[in-house]
């Protein structure tokens, strides 16, 4: 860590005329010693940066969202290429150039703020070490060591040994506890950054490798973060929770005001949009206004939630326009309703095994004893064949009985048993065969 500090040194000095500006501030409020004016610099360090990086922020989104977009492309090339590495990469370089899309874009917010990190680090580290840096001269360092967050230094680290918080007059119970407290807060501001990206900000209609890659990072950045934040000072983690907690806050208001289309935040957006709607009768503010002409514009690709948020306005009698602006048509609204009633009184569709059913055995309207009446009166038709005349048959049986091949076995015993059904309907016996005399 030490190495990689040094190797931005050149910044070290701009870093620490920065704290010392605000602790000036801060200093003549709370004192120039203690530990909530050295404290409150570093974080307004954080905010400062932060500031300048929320160009570099909104470029990340952005990115994130076109990466999410292209997900389902990027992997129709890769099995279409699978075979041919040189020309998936290509592909996928072209693709990019053509929707304009960066993938190291969502990295761009950590990657420039990296150098502030470890120059703010090497300000610490010299701190504790009783070193001069930067514009911090021999009165402002013997200032630091004295301050105290919470009974730690600011210089002070987890790891460190009994004998080296000693020497910054700190207690090493003290040290543990505080710095343990904060690598925890610090790890699950982290987690919980990363979830409600996940969880809220993401299309979930497109499953693609790219968002299980982010739900392992989900749980491995945290775990990064925990290991590596017992070798920072306690300055070090007023710093990164501090960042933390700015990316969390931001991140929240960008899902609740523009989030990706097909997730849960858009879902909850639309329905705020159209209750402020329904309320005002119209669509208030310009940004308002771009996201329903955008949804216009998309005609028959919009996703369920719009959808659900067009039928939403239907039903209220609104009608969604070009230029992102609503008109009350209270058409509109008996279509809606008519439609919707309509689909409520459509009949289940039965199978056919239950239209057979109902179709052999109808059920009785209305005056059902009438009908079961006269029914009972009309002959019934019957999908059985009628026996045979019992001359025919006994003709059939002497033909069989002599001998003649033209007559298959199976007729005589069909005609057998048709006339045994024909007896027992009449209630006659069944004739006796003619060969037999007795």
């Amino acid at each position: 860590m030490d190495t990689i500090a040094n190797f931005f040194s050149f910044i070290t000095t701009p870093v620490s005329w920065v704290i010392v500006q605000f602790h000036k501030l801060y200093g003549a409020i709370f004192g120039p010693d203690t530990g909530w004016a050295w404290g409150l610099s570093i974080v307004s360090l954080v905010v400062l940066i932060r500031i300048c990086l929320i160009p570099l922020f909104v470029k990340q989104i952005k990115s994130t969202r076109n990466m999410q977009a292209l997900q389902p492309k990027m992997k129709a090339i890769q099995e279409r290429y699978k075979s041919d590495k040189q020309r998936q990469s290509e592909e996928m370089m072209k693709l990019y150039k053509e929707t304009g899309t960066n993938p190291l874009s969502s990295c761009l917010p950590i990657l420039a703020q990296s150098p502030f990190f470890f120059a703010l680090y090497a300000v610490l580290s010299h701190i504790a070490e009783g070193k001069t840096i930067g514009v911090i001269n021999q009165s402002l360092l013997e200032s630091a060591r004295q301050a105290h967050i919470f009974g730690a230094p600011l210089a002070a680290k987890f790891t460190d040994s009994a004998a080296e918080v000693a020497a910054l007059d700190a207690s090493l119970t003290s040290v543990r506890i505080v710095t343990a407290v904060m690598i925890v807060m610090m790890s699950a501001s982290q987690f919980f950054t990363q979830r409600q990206l996940m969880m809220k900000n993401v299309d979930l209609s497109v499953k693609t490798p790219y968002m299980q890659q982010q739900k392992m990072l989900m749980y491995i950045f945290p775990l990064i973060f925990a290991v590596m934040g017992i070798n920072f000072p306690v300055g070090v983690l007023v710093y990164w929770l501090t960042t933390n907690v700015w990316t969390m806050g931001q991140q929240m208001y960008v899902i609740n005001q523009n989030p990706t289309p097909g997730s849960k935040a858009q879902d909850a957006y639309l329905q705020r949009l159209l209750k402020s709607v329904t309320t005002h009768g119209e669509v208030r503010g310009r940004r308002r206004k771009n996201i329903v002409k955008v949804v216009v514009a998309k005609g028959a690709d919009r996703n369920d939630n719009e959808r659900r948020f067009f039928a939403g306005l239907a039903k209220a009698g609104f009608a969604a326009q070009a230029d992102g602006t609503v008109i009350k048509s209270d058409t509109i609204a008996a279509e809606a309703e008519g439609a919707g009633a309509a689909k409520r009184q459509q009949p289940k569709r039965q199978t056919k095994a239950k239209r057979q059913a109902g179709g052999a055995h109808p059920a009785p309207a209305k005056g059902g004893e009438e009908k079961d009446e006269s029914a009972a009166a009309e002959p019934t038709t019957s999908l059985e064949k009628k026996p045979r005349d019992e001359a025919t048959d006994t003709k059939d049986t002497a033909k069989n009985a002599s001998g003649d091949q033209s007559v298959r076995p199976s007729r005589a015993n069909s005609g057998a048993s048709r006339q045994a059904k024909s007896g027992q309907r009449k209630g006659q016996q069944r004739p006796k065969h003619p060969s037999s005399k007795k």
